[in-house]
This record gives structure tokens, sequence and C-alpha cells, in this order.
């Protein structure tokens, strides 16, 4: 079962294998409100602290290395999908908040997450929390933009387990930007006109129906094939990627004697926990904001999008004959647009709980850096959300060496 509070301890390599050491999206995600600031020309900036550490990928082949008996750093860069995530809940607490200020909570129109374009300045750290600030863009009554800009503590959390962040963290000294985010939000209407491609469900049904859902391996901890290689049984770990549970579909036949733009990879996806479709505006006693409503889910599935993205590119680039290796990699830019109304994007969670399906591929690889293009589709069917991120992909090849050796390392993250 997943955490939906617990104190953080490391897990063991029996945890990380089974993915018993998991936490629920709402818990994981978790923000504080914190007090608002005033610019110099009277708007409002509402602030939020994230409760949590973001999840740090390589941290899971630890365990894995020590029950062998050897030895793994593991890079502290946390997990990108995060800090992108979490400023959408933030930007729709924003509104959420700014609606019931103006006296209408949002009872003329249901306003939901129509896009998310962010951009990623600096790494994130996992011993600190990250600090949001929300201004306002554009006020137009059907189609607000709100600005997300995001920082980290120049020095570690004041709290001894680097895990619980308390109000305190927030009144420490900032860093620079290391991350910022434009979003926009749209009521929901009625749909006139609908038109889509087939789904994944329909041109991939023979691969799809090979087998159940939960037979297929879990999604790698980090989709590095030369990494899950040299550590045995790390290809079927489950991991402690919060939120969800998460399936990679084999689609290495097809794939096979195709070029790079046509191949295509299917991961699978369902919630770990309920997570509440209605909102709630009461916060919680410790200023806890509530994770719920049909953006929370918008949100939820913006950061599932980002699992394991432009690692793939290095396993389809050597499977086509390049003898390289990743030498590092780091998201630059990520934009999530939801196609349908927010409250259609809910994900259902019961004792049928059906998986949902991201269709990644990969149209161009240049100048050091790589695309990913993917695409969220409904258990039924639906195209409900499209990720378009643009990354640095370093070099190295197998035999030594590194394509970039001498050039200072971007900021990113794995």
């Amino acid at each position: 079962m997943p955490r939906i509070a617990a104190e953080m301890t490391p897990p063991s390599a029996e945890e990380v294998k089974r993915g018993h050491s998991r936490l629920a999206y709402q818990e994981a995600l978790g923000l504080i409100s914190l007090p608002d600031k005033a610019t110099s020309n009277g708007d409002v900036i509402k602030r939020y602290m994230s409760r949590r550490s973001a999840w740090t990928p390589g941290l899971d082949f630890v365990p894995l290395v020590l029950e062998l008996g050897g030895t793994y750093t593991a890079a502290p860069n946390t997990y990108g999908g995060h800090v992108y995530s979490q400023a959408g809940l933030a930007a729709s607490l924003s509104l959420r908040a700014a609606r019931i200020t103006a006296n209408n909570g949002g009872q003329d129109k249901k306003l939901g997450i129509h896009t998310i374009h962010g951009f990623f300045s600096e790494a994130g750290r996992s011993d600190r929390p990250f600090i949001y600030e929300v201004s306002n863009l554009a006020s137009n009554a059907s189609f607000p933009n709100l600005q997300v800009t995001v920082r980290q503590p120049i020095s570690p959390s004041t709290h001894t387990d680097g895990d619980h962040y308390p109000k305190a963290d927030a009144d420490l000294p900032l860093g620079p930007v290391c991350f910022s985010a434009m979003i926009s939000f749209r009521p929901s209407t009625t749909s006139r006109v609908e038109a889509q491609e087939p789904s994944p469900q329909a041109r991939f049904s023979e691969i799809l129906t090979s087998r159940r859902p939960m037979e297929w391996d879990p999604v790698p901890i980090a989709d590095i094939d030369y990494i899950l290689a040299k550590i045995p049984g790390a290809r079927h770990a489950v991991g402690t990627f919060p939120g969800f549970e998460m399936r990679k579909v084999d689609m290495h036949a097809y794939n096979t004697s195709r070029p790079l733009h046509e191949r295509r990879e299917i991961m699978l996806h369902r919630l770990l926990a309920p997570l509440p479709a209605t909102v709630n505006d009461s916060p919680d006693k410790d200023g806890a904001c509530a994770i719920d409503g049909p953006d929370a889910h918008i949100c939820a599935h913006a950061y599932v999008c980002d699992r394991n993205g432009l690692l793939m590119i290095g396993n389809h680039i050597a499977e086509l004959g390049n003898e390289v290796e990743i030498a590092s990699v780091a998201s630059l830019s990520y934009s999530f647009v939801v196609h349908v109304n927010a409250e259609d994007a809910v994900m259902k969670y019961d004792e049928g709980q059906e998986w949902w399906v991201q269709e990644a591929c990969f149209p161009r690889v240049q100048a050091g850096r790589g695309i990913i293009h993917s695409k969220i589709w409904s258990p039924r069917g639906v195209h409900v959300a499209t990720m378009y991120q643009d990354g640095i992909i370093r070099w190295k090849p197998k035999g030594g060496g590194d394509e970039n050796k001498g050039k200072p390392r971007e900021g990113g993250r794995l």
C-alpha cells in the first residue's frame, strides 16, 4: 500500500524491488501556504512551499547495489516532474484563492488548467524545499494566465531528517530561479466538434492485449539500458516513484528496423491511492493546501508523463548502431497541453481501476539536444493531453571519453 504519511526512512532493497515505500501523489506533492507578498504597484504574489523531498531517481539504485556488496553514487538532482507538477498545483491554488477573494468562488465558470509551459534553469536539490511565487500575467475572465517562479534555499533544510520541511525553511536565503512557468486556464465548454487520430489501444491492440497490464515489466527506475544491465534485478524493480503504478509495454519487436522518428514507447499508469476529484477549500490547521479537484489530476498526469522521457532516447540511439552512452541529460523546456475539459482528465480509483496510456516518440535529435513528444490517452482511448519536451543529451563513447569534455555542466536533472 502507498504511504499517505510516514516518517522518512531510507528504503531497503526489498522495498525498492516491490515498491512498498511509495508515497501517494497528494503526500509527495503537498504544499504549504506562505504569507503573501505585495508588489510596489499593489499586486499580490501568492507563495507556497513544498512539504516533502522531491523524488531522486538514482537513489533507488543504491540499496540494490549495496545488497550486492557494491557501491553506487547517485546524483543529488531531483526529478524535474516534481517542480513542474507542483508549479501547476501552486498556480491552481492561487487562482482558486483569487476567485474566492473576488467573491465568485468559481460559481460563474469552471476553470481548469489548459497549458503549462515550463523552463528549467538550475538543478533541483533533494535536501531543501522549493519555494513557489505566483503572479498574475493576464486576468481575462475566460483565459487567465499566471506566472510561477521557483527557488530553493541556498542551504539545506533546518529539519534534521531532511524531508518533512518546516515553514521556517521559507525564511532561509534563496538561490536563483531554478524553474519558471507560464500557466493558462480555460472554462469547461460543450464540444461541438471532436476529431483525433486512432488511439494506441486501437493501433497497438495486438501488442497491448498480448498480456495483462501488470504482466509487463515495471517502468524502470531510470530507463538507461547499460546501467540496468549492470545491476541484477534493477529492470524488474518497481522503485519508489510516488503516486502511480506504472508498467512499460515491450515495444522492441515493433521498433526493430524502424528509424528513430517512427519508433514508439508505451507506458501504462494508474493511481496508487484515491485523489479527490472535488474541490475542498478548507485548509488544514498546519497550513497544508488541499491537493484535490480536476487540476490536481491534470498536474498528476504531467508528473507521470515526465518519467524517463529523454533517457529513452539514448537506448534507441544505441540500438540503431551508435556506440554511445549518455553522459548527462537535462531538461530545458517542457510544455503540457490539455485538450479536454478539466473534469475529463480525472482518474477514477476503484476495484476495477483502469489504465491510462502514455505514447511517446522521438522526432528529433540534433545540436546536443533531443525531443520527446508524448500523448496521454484515457482508458477509453480519448486523447486527453500532449507533452513536448526539449533537453540536453550529452554522449560519451563506450570506449571512454566525453564529447563535451571541458564544457561546464548545464543546469537540469535526471
